[in-house]
């Protein structure tokens, strides 16, 4: 009896290779690759082994999180750099044939590292995008199509390039990856005017379980719902994205005014629960971030609040808006500076003033830390006797950072279920942060610390579920257990990241990747097998 091609294949390469075990799944997956490929592959560019000499280089490249780049956690077998969309197409077909787990990453703002990282199972190897990162704007369609290891502030680099009065409403952090960054939702500064990045998306192209490319058409309306915000690398591997461009003013305002606590900030922050998200004009994004000061005189150390804000317009206008809705601020011309959106986006991801746009093509995290972070939502504002709770805890830590950032605009009105992101129904987010030096030799101090406040912020969260953003993904919620996917377990952090569009999320996994093969610590898990019986 003939074997299939890909069963003769296989059998080729298991029979050549079993003389030289240590690099076993190296040589089956080079030879794989070589064998299935369309296009030539420049392995000594494209394939990188620990004995590498830029191993370690590529594998920190994006990896903002130091605490999975340490020695101690556990590294890839190898790294595979695509430079065409066959190639991932083959990557995938070759890990499927061999038996060899995949981790796949884009841009590497991955909080738990679980792009580059796996500390479930291993072996496995990770497929890294960085050199798919074309940007193809067409300003008359008002779209673009953008591959998945570009960065988003090349894609705002390059919409900027073509047009001044077109941008794109996703994330403030330029450094993200566009890939996984739009598979969470991926919110930005025009949230509050055109929702979320996943909203905007017009199509996509995916490489599905079968190493077949697929798009919007021939995925179906089910698959291509989840993958817009339901969480990176569960059903395939996005390859592009097309996005609907929105319009944005020639003359955007941006400001940041500074409060202590005891300069009357704990009044003013409590206001601005009130007025953030329902009571001001959707061109303005006004979020605060809360950390610690030195103060200049006594150099004693303080909470101080910074409310930076975005506004689509010019000054003038602004004015008018803070003075109906939130004059407590004192907001005044001086504080403002007017330039264009593209300025703006530099400015409110923190570079310092006089930066020229073109550091976007630089594609490279500002910084990089050992770091924790958590997340939650809020619908009602939290007292003044929480928000002091909240100062007494943050002068504990060395270096916290809170950031809460105002919903609703038009999110109020878009529906929970219009794709997987579930949260929009509420006041605001809050992103908790704690960073230290890698000379601090002490992880577990700050993690403990930012568990004890999540602890305390519980009575002033959401509840039934205490939701949380996938994109800040925390795996004190839980993790997959390797070979032992428990749905009921899934839960306990599925039902926080996407409340009742989980099981829906369940239920087209178990469709399109049913063995699970597109699997990391916190991915969407299919039905088991007795119950897919039980529903058919």
């Amino acid at each position: 009896m003939m074997l299939p091609n890909s069963l003769l294949f296989l059998f080729l390469l298991l029979s050549s290779s079993l003389a030289h075990p240590p690099s076993l799944k190296q040589d089956m997956f080079t030879q794989c690759l070589s064998y299935h490929s369309k296009v030539s592959i420049p392995f000594s560019t494209t394939f990188f082994t620990p004995n590498s000499s830029a191993f370690t280089t590529i594998l920190n490249s994006t990896a903002q999180n130091l605490r999975y780049a340490v020695p101690s956690m556990p590294k890839p077998e190898f790294i595979f750099r695509p430079t065409h969309d066959s190639q991932v197409q083959t990557a995938v077909i070759c890990s499927k044939q061999l038996g060899i787990h995949l981790r796949i990453r884009s841009g590497g703002h991955d909080y738990e590292g679980v792009s580059y990282v796996s500390q479930i199972e291993t072996p496995f190897i990770v497929v890294d995008l960085a050199k798919l990162r074309s940007v193809n704007v067409d300003i008359q369609a008002n779209s673009a199509w953008i591959q998945a290891g570009a960065t988003i502030g090349e894609v705002y680099y390059r919409i900027a390039e073509k047009s001044t009065t077109h941008g794109f409403p996703a994330g403030i952090w330029t450094s993200l990856g566009v890939g996984g960054h739009i598979t969470g939702g991926a919110y930005g500064s025009m949230l509050r005017k055109y929702g979320l990045a996943a909203d905007n998306v017009m199509d996509a192209r995916i490489v599905d379980v079968n190493g077949r490319i697929l798009d919007r058409e021939t995925m179906g309306e089910d698959l291509f719902w989840a993958i817009r915000g339901g969480g990176g690398a569960s059903f395939g591997i996005i390859l592009w994205w097309k996005i609907k461009l929105v319009p944005v003013p020639s003359t955007v305002t941006v400001f940041t005014v500074a409060k202590t606590l005891e300069q009357g900030g704990t009044k003013l922050l409590h206001r601005w629960q009130q007025v953030a998200a329902t009571e001001l004009d959707e061109d303005l994004f006004l979020r605060v971030l809360i950390q610690l000061t030195s103060d200049s005189q006594s150099g004693k150390t303080t909470v101080t609040t910074f409310y930076q804000g975005q506004f689509l317009g010019g000054v003038e206008r602004l004015l008018q808006v803070m003075q109906t809705g939130f004059p407590e601020l004192s907001l005044t011309q001086k504080d403002c500076t007017e330039t264009t959106w593209i300025k703006s986006v530099l400015y409110m991801a923190n570079y310092s003033s006089g930066t020229q746009p073109e550091i976007l093509l630089q594609g490279k995290p500002i910084t990089k830390f050992y770091f924790k972070a958590k997340s939650d939502f809020v619908i009602d504002p939290i007292p003044e006797t929480g928000l002091e709770g909240l100062r007494k805890r943050l002068l504990e830590e060395t270096n916290p950072l809170i950031i809460w950032t105002p919903y609703g605009g038009v999110m109020s009105n878009i529906s929970e279920s219009a794709i997987p992101f579930p949260h929009r129904k509420v006041l605001f987010k809050i992103q908790y942060f704690t960073a230290w030096p890698a000379t601090s030799h002490n992880d577990a101090k700050h993690i403990d610390w930012i568990r004890k406040l999540y602890n305390y912020m519980a009575p002033y969260v959401t509840m039934f579920p205490r939701q949380a953003y996938v994109n800040y993904r925390d795996l004190d919620l839980g993790i997959n257990k390797k070979g032992n996917i428990s749905v009921i377990e899934a839960s306990a952090w599925g039902n926080r990241y996407f409340k009742d569009n989980f099981n829906r999320l369940i239920e087209i996994k178990t469709k399109v990747d049913p063995e699970n093969f597109f699997r990391h610590e916190q991915s969407i898990p299919p039905l088991p097998l007795p119950a897919r019986r039980t529903r058919n």
